[in-house]
C-alpha cells in the first residue's frame, strides 16, 4: 500500500468512527448503552439494518462467489421484500407494545421462561459463531496485503471490533453504520468503472455481458426445481423467505437495529427501505465479480489467487512442478483470449454458427483451466500438506491489490473494513444484549441495578467477542464463506422462526407443546445437515415447518389448558 492508500484508510475510518463516538457522547443508562434511546430515524435505521448484514464477507465472498458460479446467488435475495412487508405489519407491532429489549421476551410473555430461553440460546450459538466468521474475513485481508501471519491479525482485528463496540453501545453502532453503509457502496460502484475502464477499449459493457453469458456467468434466474440445487428461483422466494424472516424478525443482531427508531412508522420504513435496496445491492456486488471474471479473460488471471501459497511452494521441492503448471497455465489463458475475440467478432457479424462454435470452445478452455487449477492446488496440497487451497475469497481482493490505482486500493480496502467493524459491532452488541437481559438479568439476578446491568452487558459483549475470535481460528476450514455464514443461519433460524410463528398465530399453542416441537425440529434439521444433500435454504423451510406441525400436534395430544393471555 503507498502513502495515499493509508492515508484513506486511516483517514476514512477515524472519521466513522470518531463521528459515532462524539454522537453518542454522554450514555450514562443502560437502555441509552442498550437500545439507543429510540431516537434513530428510517433511513438510519435502514442503512443500519443493511450494514448490519453486509458484512466484509459480502465484499469478499460475493464477488468471489460470481467469478466461480455466476450470478444466481442473487436469487438468494428474492424472498426478502416480502419478509419486509410480513415483519412490518406483524412483528414490529408486537415488539413496540411489549417495549421489549429483545425479541425472546416476547417468549416468555406469550409462552413461558424455558422458551424463551430456548429462543435465545440457539440466536447466541448461530450468532457467535457467525460473528467469528465476520471477524476472519477482514482478517484475511490484512494478513494478505500486510505480510502479517494470519493468527495475530485475527487477535488485531478482533481486540479493534470489540474495543470500539464496548464503548458506543447500541446507537453508535447505528450512527457509524450510516457512514459505513455509503462508503461500501460508493467503493463498490468505483470498483465497477476502475474495472470497465481496465477492459481493452474495444471491449464495452455490453460486450463484458456477452463474455460473461458465453461462460454461463450470467444465469440470474433459474426456474428448474431441484431440492439438491442451492441457488434456484424457488430456494430463494421459499427459504430465502423463511430465512429472512428469521433474521430479520427473529434474530437480536437485526431486532436490535430496528427497535432504536423513534416510532413504528420510522422503524417499518426503515424495514421497507432495505427491502427495496438490498436486491440491487447484491446484484451489483455480484456483477462486481462478473466485471473481474471478463476482465481476467484479456489478462490472464493468477493460477492461485492467495499468493502466498505460491511463495511458500516455491521453496519446497515442488516449485518445479507447480512451474510447470504455470506454463500450461499461460499457454491456456493465451489460447482462451484468441477464443474471447472470435467470438466477439462472430457477435459483432451475426455469425450464429461461428459464435455457437467459439462458446463451446470457450466453454471446454473453462474447463481446461479449471482442471490446471485444481492439479496445482494438488501439488499445493503436498508441498504444504497444512495449507489451506481454497481461494475465491482471494479473488477479489487479488484483483484489488493488482490493478486499483493507488488511493483507490485504499479506499476498497476502507470499503471492507468498513463492513467488518459494521457487522461484527452489530452482531457484538445484540450478544451482549441478549445475554445480559435475557440470562443474566432473568435467571441471575433480577434485582440488579441498572448500573450493574450496565457494567453486565459490556463484560458480556467483550465475552462474545472473545468467542467470535477463538471460533475465527477455524474459519479456514470453511468453504466460501459467504455460504458459510448463510448455512450456519439456516440450520438454526427456522426453528426459531416456527416458535415465533406459533407464538403470533397459534394462540391455542402452550410452552410445553412448542418447547418439545422445537427441540425435535432442530434436531432434526441437525440430521438433515450432516447426513443429507438437501440445499441449506430448504432447511428453513424444513425447521419452521416443524415446529409448526408438531406444536399442533402435541397440544392436541396434551391436556387442554386455558388459552393464551392476548
Amino acid at each position: 500500500m503507498t502513502l495515499l492508500d493509508w492515508l484513506v484508510l486511516l483517514g476514512t475510518t477515524a472519521f466513522i468512527v470518531g463521528w459515532g463516538i462524539w454522537k453518542t457522547r454522554g450514555q450514562r443508562t443502560s437502555e441509552e448503552y442498550l437500545r439507543g434511546s429510540y431516537e434513530l430515524r428510517w433511513t438510519t435505521i435502514g442503512l443500519s439494518v443493511m450494514a448490519t448484514q453486509a458484512s466484509a464477507i459480502t465484499f469478499l465472498s460475493v464477488p468471489g462467489q460470481a467469478y466461480e458460479d455466476g450470478m444466481r446467488f442473487v436469487q438468494f435475495y428474492f424472498g426478502l421484500p416480502i419478509a419486509m412487508v410480513i415483519i412490518s405489519a406483524v412483528f414490529v407491532p408486537i415488539y413496540y407494545r411489549l417495549k421489549v429489549y429483545t425479541a425472546y421476551e416476547y417468549l416468555e410473555s406469550r409462552f413461558d421462561m424455558k422458551t424463551r430461553l430456548l429462543g435465545a440460546f440457539l440466536f447466541l450459538i448461530q450468532r457467535g459463531l457467525a460473528a467469528g466468521i465476520t471477524i476472519y474475513a477482514p482478517a484475511i485481508i490484512l494478513s494478505t496485503i500486510l505480510g502479517w501471519p494470519l493468527e495475530p491479525t485475527i487477535v488485531a482485528m478482533g481486540g479493534v471490533v470489540i474495543l470500539y463496540t464496548v464503548t458506543g453501545g447500541s446507537k453508535a453502532v447505528a450512527q457509524t453504520q450510516k457512514q459505513q453503509m455509503v462508503v461500501m457502496l460508493g467503493g463498490m460502484v468505483v470498483a465497477a468503472v476502475v474495472i470497465v475502464w481496465r477492459l481493452p477499449e474495444h471491449v464495452s459493457l455490453g460486450r463484458a455481458v456477452d463474455v460473461a453469458g458465453a461462460f454461463g456467468r450470467m444465469n440470474v434466474v433459474s426456474f428448474d426445481f431441484n431440492l439438491e440445487d442451492r441457488y434456484n428461483f424457488w430456494s430463494g422466494i421459499t427459504g430465502g423467505l423463511f430465512l429472512s424472516l428469521s433474521y430479520f424478525g427473529t434474530d437480536q443482531s437485526q431486532v436490535g437495529r430496528y427497535l432504536t427508531g423513534r416510532s413504528i412508522t420510522e422503524s417499518r420504513l426503515g424495514l421497507l427501505f432495505n427491502g427495496v435496496l438490498k436486491i440491487p445491492m447484491q446484484f451489483l456486488i455480484l456483477f462486481v465479480g462478473i466485471l473481474v471474471f471478463v476482465f481476467y479473460q484479456f489478462t490472464a488471471p493468477p493460477l492461485l489467487f492467495n499468493e502466498s501459497l505460491r511463495t511458500r511452494v516455491q521453496a519446497t521441492e515442488q516449485a518445479g512442478e507447480l512451474g510447470a503448471i504455470e506454463s500450461k497455465w499461460a499457454q491456456v489463458q493465451g489460447d482462451k483470449r484468441a477464443e474471447v475475440e472470435r467470438y466477439l467478432a462472430a457477435r459483432e457479424a451475426g455469425d450464429e454458427a461461428a459464435e455457437a462454435g467459439a462458446r463451446e470452445r470457450l466453454r471446454e478452455a473453462a474447463r481446461t483451466a479449471d482442471a490446471l487449477r485444481k492439479e496445482a492446488k494438488a501439488v499445493v496440497s503436498r508441498a504444504l500438506p497444512k495449507a489451506e487451497t481454497k481461494d475465491s475469497d482471494y479473488i477479489f481482493v487479488s484483483f484489488v491489490k493488482g490493478w486499483l490505482p493507488s488511493g483507490l486500493f485504499g479506499l476498497l480496502i476502507t470499503v471492507i473494513l468498513a463492513a467488518a467493524m459494521s457487522s461484527v459491532a452489530g452482531e457484538l452488541t445484540a450478544l451482549g444484549t441478549t445475554t445480559t437481559i435475557d440470562f443474566y438479568r432473568r435467571v441471575f439476578r433480577p434485582d440488579a441495578s441498572d448500573r450493574h446491568v450496565l457494567i453486565a452487558s459490556k463484560a458480556f459483549t467483550v465475552f462474545w467477542g472473545l468467542v467470535a475470535v477463538a471460533f475465527a481460528s477455524f474459519a479456514s476450514l470453511l468453504d466460501n464463506l459467504i455460504q458459510a455464514v448463510n448455512i450456519l443461519g439456516s440450520i438454526f433460524y427456522g426453528t426459531v422462526l416456527g416458535i415465533f410463528l406459533v407464538a403470533f398465530f397459534l394462540r391455542g399453542v402452550r410452552g410445553h407443546a412448542v418447547f418439545i416441537a422445537a427441540l425435535i425440529s432442530q434436531a432434526t434439521v441437525v440430521a438433515l445437515f450432516a447426513f443429507s444433500s438437501i440445499g441449506y435454504l430448504w432447511f428453513n423451510v424444513i425447521g419452521c415447518t416443524l415446529v409448526v406441525i408438531l406444536s399442533l400436534a402435541l397440544q392436541a395430544a396434551m391436556p387442554r389448558a386455558a388459552p393464551a393471555a392476548p
